[in-house]
């Protein structure tokens, strides 16, 4: 262990607490990625003493400019140096109340800090002390149940959660990033006290939810949390996309893993944490607009629209950006059937310039989405989906080459036309306006100022308007 504590802050922690015949150790993340081989760059270090005052004392020793920000309600400080981040902290129990995951917290022992640990991997501690330097701690075998790839509870799994019900969505998350399984009696106990993750706020609750969504395959992760009903407790709309329906002899595919298959193939793609959130919503609103029809099976129409529609709301009630994120997510799902359906159609340059035009520069991550949406258990329906996608994909190109179609402004502007027809800004304004972007789209005019200028003397005309400048 000795190999993994050469860092200097580290080395500085460890002549301090020798000289004062204290105890330190690392403990935590970073001893845990030792074993994992994963770089970590927050390192938690727990003294049996006053951590806020050894992470002063370290500061000082390291540089006077080092500015330490201090927790004095959560006896806590940390500090930045370099490219890492360290947090000090006295050992401590904790205990709680039933209707808040805030603990009591009183000085402890090291012991009775490991015990407050979410998970035995997680509760590994190095000792820093010059006598002991480099000893390795490990009351509760997490060792082991890294080499096993299981995510543990130290004590009692219903107390663990049950007092701070974060917890189980940290288990799903620690599984889903490092590939671990959830112990089955730790899973169990997820089941038994899904409810308590009410007393969490959204925040923290999307704050482990985005962790899930930013890993390699976020799939592991929601599935996990709809099996233990943890799903339902934040997130009911993606919940309600599980199941199928058999009538006459009609089914249609389970939208809640169709969901997922599209996710994890954005996610192979593109890192974009948003792009992600609009291949997790893209189905949203299906249970909302399933419909069976008589002769033709099973109908989503208007999906699209009713899931922009709900994005607000989602977004509002699991504290998500209100702003341009949500704005991205709503456009990406309101067109994501556009570019699919030019595949089943003959495409016209108009088609194809009106879908640049409302994409705008999104026009690539809508692609990939699209792309990602074609999903079948029919291999050879997807690559004949794929290679008809393709065509739709070089026709834009041609189109965009061609047109410069994409974050297009018409050429004339609602003050030319005030100042031509010497009019006030008003409603014809609006209908020139309207009908020089429609016809450019529709390719009746060039993209050009001259054919724009021509068209728009021909609207105001057809208005009963004068040109009184030209």
């Amino acid at each position: 262990m000795k190999a993994y504590l050469q860092d200097t802050v580290l080395q500085i922690v460890s002549d301090i607490v020798t000289q004062q015949n204290q105890q330190a150790y690392v403990i935590g993340g970073y001893v845990r990625d030792i074993f994992l081989k994963r770089p970590n760059k927050d390192i938690d270090i727990v003294t049996l003493g006053d951590g806020i005052e050894l992470a002063e004392q370290t500061a000082n020793r390291i540089s006077p400019n080092i500015t330490v920000s201090v927790f004095k309600n959560f006896g806590t400080a940390m500090f930045k140096y370099r490219d890492c981040e360290y947090e000090f902290v006295g050992a401590r129990r904790e205990s709680y109340t039933h209707n808040s995951r805030k603990p009591i917290v009183e000085s402890g022992s090291l012991r009775d800090d490991q015990n407050r640990r979410d998970f035995t991997i997680n509760a590994l501690a190095i000792s820093l002390h010059s006598q002991t330097f480099g000893e390795l701690l490990d009351p509760f075998n997490g060792v082991e149940d890294i080499n096993k790839k299981i995510i543990r509870t130290p004590l009692n799994p219903d107390i663990t959660f049950s007092d701070d019900p974060l917890r189980m969505m940290r288990a799903v998350r620690f599984a889903t990033q490092l590939g671990f399984r959830i112990e089955s009696e730790t899973y169990n106990a997820l089941q038994r006290n899904k409810s308590r993750l009410a007393i969490v706020s959204k925040e923290r609750i999307i704050d482990e939810f985005n962790k899930i969504m930013s890993s390699a395959k976020p799939s592991i992760g929601i599935v996990l949390l709809e099996s233990s009903g943890l799903l339902q407790e934040f997130f009911p709309e993606l919940q309600a996309l599980k199941g199928v329906e058999y009538v006459g002899g009609h089914t249609h595919k389970d939208n809640f893993f169709h969901t997922l298959e599209v996710l994890d193939a954005v996610c192979a793609k593109s890192n974009n944490m948003w792009l992600r959130w609009a291949a997790l919503l893209h189905d949203i609103a299906k249970p909302r607009t399933k419909k069976y029809i008589e002769g033709t099976g099973w109908t989503f129409h208007g999906h699209e629209f009713m899931g922009a529609k709900m994005i607000p709301e989602i977004f509002k009630k699991l504290k998500l950006p209100l702003h341009e994120p949500m704005k991205y997510v709503q456009k990406l799902v309101s067109l994501h059937l556009r570019p699919i359906a030019l595949v089943d159609s003959h495409i016209t340059d108009s088609a194809i310039r009106r879908l640049l035009f409302d994409a705008g520069n999104d026009i690539d991550d809508l692609m990939l989405l699209c792309h990602a949406d074609i999903t079948s258990k029919n291999e050879q329906k997807v690559k004949t989906l794929h290679a008809n996608f393709e065509h739709v994909v070089r026709k834009l190109k041609q189109v965009e080459e061609k047109d410069a179609i994409r974050n297009w402004q018409p050429p004339i502007s609602g003050e030319l036309i005030i100042e031509t027809f010497g009019i006030k800004p008003s409603r014809e304004v609006g209908i020139i306006k309207d009908a020089i972007r429609e016809a450019i789209l529709d390719g009746e005019i060039e993209n050009t100022y001259d054919s724009a200028y021509s068209y728009m003397l021909e609207q105001g005309i057809k208005l009963g308007l004068q040109v009184t400048k030209k």
